[in-house]
């Protein structure tokens, strides 16, 4: 994605809300918004921030595991299959 296209600096966003509001909404993409010419904060329709967050989400669930991995904190899913089979029985 690229952003060249959707820099706006603060006066703009103040003088067409409405018109950045709808843009958000229909175009799923962020728009960079700058104060004296610095890139100060993204806004994004909250649809997008949602599968933002889920994707971060499962990225740290994945890193999570490839440290488990490489720490040898693993077992054959056989294994944990059958605790957990035997631990629904005693239940």
């Amino acid at each position: 994605m690229k952003l060249s296209g959707r820099i706006k600096p603060l006066s703009y966003l103040k003088a067409h809300a409405l018109d950045v509001f709808r843009s958000l909404s229909e175009s799923g993409e962020p728009l960079v918004v700058t104060h004296n010419g610095e890139a100060k904060m993204v806004l994004q329709d909250i649809k997008s921030f949602e599968r933002g967050q889920e994707t971060m989400a499962l990225l740290k669930v994945l890193a999570l595991g490839n440290r488990d991995i490489e720490a040898g904190r693993i077992e054959p899913a056989s294994d944990v299959l059958k605790r957990l089979r035997t631990k629904n029985v005693r239940a």
